[in-house]
């Protein structure tokens, strides 16, 4: 079922998407936040301290996904509770759980931002300086912890590196027409790419079996004369204005067209938020968020698969576009959108997608839709009840920033949730089902 397109001024109702560590304690008070429950979320917060130095989003979250995967195959190296991602030696039982934690995640973040090592570096050494001594029965399981998570590290690290990451762009050629992406200003500053990540969606991917198995097919909006690309279009064009937005910055909308993008789409800390008071441990916590950030990059790669396949072009170019055939739509070539149109097609969105795969992790994971958790991001705090809420807000943000058609938006959503219920039903399953 298709949310249907909301009149201007209109809010769409929130369920409307189907189910669709004297130096190292003062290192330790550099934690971002509060500590966590335990090593795996303590080093997920820090990754995102750091992770802006792997690239743009689609780039971040393949290195946070190696780094989670690396956490998890070092825990289960010393006490194998759920089957690894890549081929690890057993590790001795009596190692540091959190030593490997450390030296796993630590290793896979010099490795993939090394503009970040100074600050990796001193968060490791405060990490592995507070862990308590090994007792008499246990000599050397730190180092021993440490080893574990190199050798995981490793295996992540070499598994990736001819994944296509190294090419993320490609030369766009295709001329301005009505319907076809084109690039819209600001472009991005010399020497970087205009669009972008155009080769993304060859990516080897994490966990699907290729970069189509969840592809979305065409749209009916694609018809440009048909009612239904012109009521999506006066959508965006009234709510995703920069005039009608900038206009009333604390209004729902505008705080929501903001908020994804500041960080409230940032499904790690999604995640942390509704882990905290779980009382799960180390391991689960390891596996839980290797599955989510897989997820999220097989959700990526697949998003700009089907991204430069159609090359759907941005209400940026469409609303100042002189005729697009559509008697029902009327061009304005001064709009603007609330927020800079992101440099790559429009169909389908990446919030939504990221979203709508870290969630349905979590829905799986669980077994509820119904995980409340409170985020802040963009000096906007909020509170969710269900994971579906939030989803269909990251579909509103891009809508009211006037980035993207809803359609687009809601197709990442549906998309993206089966590639997460991929992700859970096949990878990093308990060796003991019972």
């Amino acid at each position: 079922m298709k949310i249907p397109a909301q009149a201007p001024g209109t809010r769409p109702a929130v369920r409307d998407i189907p189910r669709r560590w004297p130096l190292a304690g003062a290192l330790l008070l550099l934690l971002p936040g509060p500590a966590f429950a335990d090593s795996v979320t303590d080093w997920n917060a820090f990754a995102d301290t750091v992770i802006a130095g792997a690239g743009a989003p689609p780039q971040q979250f393949r290195v946070i996904a190696m780094t989670q995967i690396a956490v998890h195959d070092a825990l289960n190296s010393i006490e194998r509770r759920y089957q690894t991602y890549t081929v690890v030696g057993a590790a001795s039982h009596r190692a540091s759980p959190d030593a490997a934690v450390a030296r796993a995640a630590a290793d896979v973040l010099r490795a993939a931002i090394p503009s970040q090592i100074p600050a990796i570096d001193a968060y490791y050494a405060a990490s592995i300086a507070g862990l308590p001594a090994c007792p008499a029965a246990a000599p050397g399981c730190v180092n021993q912890g440490i080893a574990a998570g190199a050798a995981a590290a490793t295996a992540i690290l070499q598994r990736r590196q001819l994944d296509g990451s190294a090419t993320p762009h490609l030369p766009y050629t295709l001329a301005p027409a009505a319907g076809v992406y084109q690039p819209t200003l600001p472009t991005p500053p010399p020497p970087a790419p205009f669009p972008q990540f155009g080769n993304w969606g060859n990516l080897l991917p994490f966990a699907v079996n290729n970069n189509r198995q969840f592809a979305a097919g065409p749209a009916p909006e694609f018809n440009l004369k048909s009612r239904s690309y012109a009521d999506e279009y006066n959508e965006v064009k009234a709510m995703g204005s920069f005039a009608v937005r900038n206009a009333l910055p604390d209004s729902r909308e505008s705080q929501t067209a903001r908020y994804f993008p500041a960080g409230g789409a940032n499904i790690n800390a999604i995640a942390r938020a509704v882990v905290a008071g779980k009382s799960l441990d180390r391991w689960q916590h390891a596996r839980l968020f290797a599955m989510l950030n897989m997820a999220a990059v097989d959700a990526v790669i697949t998003t700009f698969h089907t991204k430069y396949r159609y090359n759907f072009w941005r209400p940026y170019t469409a609303i100042r576009w002189a005729d697009d055939g559509n008697p029902r739509t009327q061009s304005d070539p001064n709009w603007t959108s609330y927020v800079t149109t992101p440099p790559y097609p429009d169909y389908p969105c990446g919030l939504p997608s990221i979203v709508g795969a870290g969630a349905q992790v979590l829905r799986s994971y669980f077994g509820t839709d119904r995980l409340p958790y409170t985020l802040a991001a963009g000096g906007i705090n909020r509170t969710y009840m269900r994971l579906s809420d939030t989803e269909s807000d990251a579909v509103d943000a891009r809508v009211y920033g006037g980035m993207h058609f809803r359609f687009g938006c809601e197709v990442g959503i549906v998309q993206s949730r089966r590639v997460g219920k991929w992700v859970h039903l096949t990878q990093l399953r308990s060796r003991h089902p019972w």
